[in-house]
């Protein structure tokens, strides 16, 4: 079988898809799979030229429904390769009609993007507020106050006794207040 033009710049790749086709309209699967697996890369090159990338996947898979549905229709005295064209072309205009179809709306110039700016800057802050306290009672309080663990779990966690855990958050928050105090008073 010769090297068929049927992708624009590129072309098919010589091949046996002709024979593979033979022997699975007689029976044979593993022939079938063989071939399915193999056309498969071949679409998707063939739709990513000519469909948005989000459709190239669903376009592929479209296709091989498609050989499967019309195999019968397959002449293994033809070749292969003007038939696969031939649906992978349908199922192309298939895909363009139904852009057609498909509203779209612009998007705005302005388009609404929510500002997260304090809240990047409150964690900063958070941040820095517990570098500056103790490691066990930052540690602590990262686990109980943030992460929402009980205290007997951040206890396990930090090998501390539950005691010392309800400890170090009383007063690593009471630190934290200090600061946050200090912090309001310098920046205003």
């Amino acid at each position: 079988m010769g090297v068929w033009n049927g992708c624009g710049k590129g072309e098919m790749p010589e091949s046996n898809w002709g024979s593979l086709m033979a022997a699975a309209l007689a029976g044979d699967e593993r022939a079938y799979a063989t071939l399915l697996s193999a056309l498969r890369p071949w679409l998707k090159r063939y739709y990513a030229r000519r469909l948005p990338p989000a459709m190239v996947e669903d376009a592929a898979q479209e296709t091989l429904i498609a050989v499967h549905e019309k195999r019968h229709t397959y002449d293994p005295s033809r070749p292969f390769e003007p038939w696969l064209a031939a649906i992978a072309r349908y199922k192309w205009i298939d895909r363009l009609r139904a852009m057609k179809r498909a509203p779209t709306q612009a998007l705005d110039e302005d388009f609404p993007v929510a500002d997260h700016g304090a809240k990047v800057t409150e964690a900063l802050i958070l941040e820095q507020l517990l570098a500056d306290l103790k490691p066990a009672q930052a540690a602590a309080i990262q686990l109980v106050k943030l992460q929402g663990y009980s205290v007997e779990e951040a206890a396990n966690r930090t090998g501390q006794s539950a005691t010392l855990v309800r400890v170090n958050i009383h007063r690593g928050l009471a630190r934290l207040a200090s600061a946050a105090k200090r912090h309001a008073l310098v920046n205003g």
